[in-house]
């Protein structure tokens, strides 16, 4: 009765592929799904921001932008209009780990995405210049403004990320960088930066869709086989994430209401304890139904909305958990409401109900996410980026399908210590007595 699907799952797990490694390293993975005559082709670069320095942060979100402003032989402007000419879409993003590229596109318009991938894989810096660089890092700069600096509650992520990581780990920084970093940055750091990451053999490839696998092997050949690899990238060899105390911030902003963040330092994605911890955030806060949720927004009313979750990633991940306060009430109101109910958690097991309903709902999600040739393109190279095995999807999944009750309770006693988190107040202007108790003032 606990886990309703199980059958059903073990059929739409089956993800078959083919991998190919070219002589420059580049990895390929073909996925054939012909349920729609369109393919996605999704591209990994392995470098994020924790491939970042201290003094050099935003390169690797950097080149999201550039990598759309023409290369060797493709003019800029063309990417995307080659594309949508072609009924294609694109797009990017950045995080810590990772930066991806990817192009929904006709099945029959698939060489297209493969000639403007590996042209700005290969030749981009023949068209690369100091003014390019520049135009881009000032949109970067402003889009630091928009979703930072002038976005109400933007400037919690940076102000998180350095109190839970030291400063010499490298998810203390933003991705986005800092505008310090960004504008000191010089040329010839972008192109080092480039030649050093954006290389075949620190990159896969996923085709996933109505593709031809022979066909498409021999386009991806023709493409990218001239393309030099780079000197091999050594592995990242952070100091290890700890938080030996506890922080108690505040500061105030642009907001109407008062809002508490509460973080912890958690495991890595895929280590143990990293799914107990997204089936807690779900039991804690994940709908009308969730414990927080019901305590704060319904019952006693002094809380406008709450959530929980897991923010999975290689190097380390965090824990979660964030409450908006209604009108009239404090954030000390709710950080005494959600501790009592992380205490309860650590004294009492979980019903089996709670389990079951937030493991039901996280497969759910999950089998959602594959529902198209994209989201199967994505995750397979995220499995083959993080694990080494692209078809990950049954020892993913099966990490939730095993969890009881009381795996949930042990790994809140691990990790959620009242001496090890961050506790953030963002408080109205002027409006300091609306902070969780002790909240020492920082500038964001």
């Amino acid at each position: 009765m606990l886990f309703l699907w199980a059958p059903a799952t073990a059929q739409q797990l089956k993800v078959p592929y083919t991998r190919m490694v070219l002589p420059n390293g580049l990895t390929v993975i073909l996925h054939e799904d012909h349920s729609i005559p369109r393919v996605t082709v999704n591209v990994w670069y392995h470098v994020g921001s924790g491939r970042e320095l201290p003094g050099r942060t935003g390169f690797a979100h950097l080149f999201e932008h550039i990598m759309f402003e023409g290369s060797g032989n493709v003019p800029e402007g063309k990417f995307d209009e080659w594309l949508e000419a072609a009924g294609g879409d694109n797009n990017g993003s950045t995080n810590t780990d990772r930066t991806n590229y990817y192009e929904n596109l006709p099945s029959s318009a698939v060489e297209l995405a493969l000639f403007l991938e590996s042209d700005r894989m290969g030749y981009l810096l023949n068209a690369m210049s100091p003014a390019k660089v520049d135009g881009q890092r000032d949109v970067v700069k402003n889009e630091r403004r928009q979703r930072y600096e002038n976005q109400p509650y933007g400037m919690v992520w940076i102000v998180m990320a350095r109190s839970l990581y030291n400063k010499d780990h490298p998810y203390s920084w933003p991705t986005i960088g800092s505008m310090e970093d960004l504008s000191a940055a010089s040329y010839e750091d972008v192109v080092h930066f480039f030649k050093t990451y954006y290389v075949p053999n620190n990159t896969s490839m996923v085709i996933a869709g109505a593709i031809d696998p022979a066909a498409t092997k021999a386009m991806v050949e023709k493409w990218f086989s001239e393309i030099p690899a780079g000197n091999p990238v050594p592995p990242v060899d952070p100091p290890a994430a700890a938080l030996a105390e506890e922080k108690r911030l505040m500061f105030e902003d642009r907001v109407q209401l008062p809002r508490l963040y509460m973080a912890w330092l958690t495991p890595p994605v895929f280590a143990p304890g990293d799914a107990e911890m997204d089936i807690l955030a779900n039991i804690l806060a994940g709908g009308k139904n969730s414990r927080l949720y019901k305590r704060l927004v319904y019952d006693l009313q002094i809380a406008q909305d709450v959530s929980a979750f897991q923010s999975s990633a290689s190097l380390s991940s965090s824990f979660w958990i964030i409450a908006t306060a209604r009108a009239g009430h404090t954030l000390a109101e709710l950080e005494s409401v959600i501790q009592e109910e992380i205490e309860r958690v650590k004294a009492e097991v979980p019903t089996e109900r709670e389990v079951a309903r937030a493991v039901n709902q996280y497969e759910a999600g999950f089998l959602d996410g594959l529902e198209t040739a994209g989201g199967k393109a994505d995750q397979l190279n995220n499995y083959f980026t993080r694990t080494g095995n692209p078809d990950y999807f049954n020892e993913d999944l099966s990490r939730y399908k095993a969890l009881d009750p009381g795996d949930i309770q042990a790994t809140a006693k691990t990790f959620l210590h009242v001496n090890a988190r961050v506790v953030l107040s963002i408080v109205p202007q002027e409006k300091k007595e609306l902070a969780a108790e002790r909240s020492k003032e920082v500038k964001p």
